[in-house]
């Protein structure tokens, strides 16, 4: 396991591919050129690119005539106008237009936005929880939860849920697939050592550009989407992660609209309502909440679920709510 995370954090730091092809459009240039030129900004270069997706990504090498001062944001305004599409600048550009020359990439804004609420419990009431999760950005406008519940309760089942979530986590962000981040830990775990320890893994990926939600399960429980009108449930039957050297996993794709909340939930939860009627007393229960915070959801759920058993918590408990919202209001 030690390898592997060196290995990840190795390939972190080198340059990332940019997968996206470039294109040419002589229009768009001559039409970008002409309305920055208004501006007074002189373009060096201008380069077009679009992703996999069919995003656009716009990479201009500029500078301001002397004495004029111009923001970014003015320019990524200009060049939606242009474009016919919402652009903007990442996070790490300038937000001056300087009079020297500069590379600025403008990006093609995402659609949807994300809130996200957690409510935890440890088993018999302990602070420490054998349950662990991540939210994390990953690249081509996405964004990941990830919840994973260790083999049995508090600091032992802790440790290796959170060295989970962690190398998953340092994977992803090195740029691996998800499916090849997922079996490469699975190896790790099943090879690297004598005694059989597992935890599960719950991931959902949220497509901030479609509204797309893909869910991935490994041993993982029932996962919940609230819906203005219904609640949709995302079962598995895999195993758990390194329990076997060959893993397969459940895998779905929903469609999500605006004010629809996933709710991933640890088996603790589940197992403290009645055999028989888990699934339906959890619908019930989400259902029920008429609130639309996260973070509030979250709460309710968990505060029901206690209510419901009427018992000190028998096993770690963790709910996880991510809401969705539309930005093209």
């Amino acid at each position: 396991v030690g390898q592997l995370d060196s290995f990840a954090q190795m390939i972190q730091h080198t340059t990332r591919e940019l997968n996206a092809s470039i294109f040419a459009d002589d229009f768009l240039e001559k039409k970008i050129r002409t309305v920055l030129g208004r501006l007074q900004l002189k373009i060096l270069t201008m380069v077009f690119f679009m992703t996999e997706e069919g995003r656009y990504e716009i990479h201009l090498t500029l500078k301001a005539q002397k004495g004029v001062c111009v923001s970014a944001k003015e320019v990524a305004d200009r060049v939606s106008e242009c474009c016919g599409r919402t652009m903007i600048t990442g996070k790490e550009e300038r937000t001056v237009i300087s009079t020297e020359y500069s590379t600025i990439t403008f990006m093609e804004s995402v659609k949807y936005y994300t809130r996200q609420g957690i409510a935890r419990i440890g088993k018999g009431c302990r602070n420490i929880s054998g349950d662990s999760f991540s939210l994390i950005e990953l690249p081509g406008g996405k964004q990941g939860a990830i919840l994973s519940d260790g083999m049995g309760a508090g600091e032992r089942a802790f440790q290796e849920s959170s060295m989970v979530v962690e190398l998953l986590e340092d994977l992803l962000n090195a740029g691996f697939l998800k499916d090849t981040a997922l079996q490469m830990l699975n190896t790790a775990l099943v090879t690297g050592r004598e005694e059989v320890r597992f935890s599960t893994i719950d991931m959902s990926v949220f497509d901030l550009y479609s509204g797309k939600c893909e869910f991935i399960k490994a041993g993982a429980s029932m996962t919940f989407i609230k819906r203005a009108d219904k609640v949709d449930c995302i079962k598995s039957t895999s195993l758990p992660i390194g329990v076997v050297s060959k893993l397969e996993f459940d895998k779905e794709e929903h469609q999500l609209k605006d004010g629809d909340v996933v709710v991933m939930v640890t088996d603790g939860v589940m197992d403290a309502l009645p055999v028989g009627e888990q699934e339906f007393l959890m619908r019930m229960i989400i259902e029920g909440t008429r609130k639309n915070n996260p973070k509030e959801i979250a709460q309710h759920i968990l505060e029901q679920v206690l209510e419901s058993s009427g018992e000190v918590p028998m096993d770690d408990m963790t709910v996880l709510a991510v809401g969705i919202w539309s930005l093209e209001k």
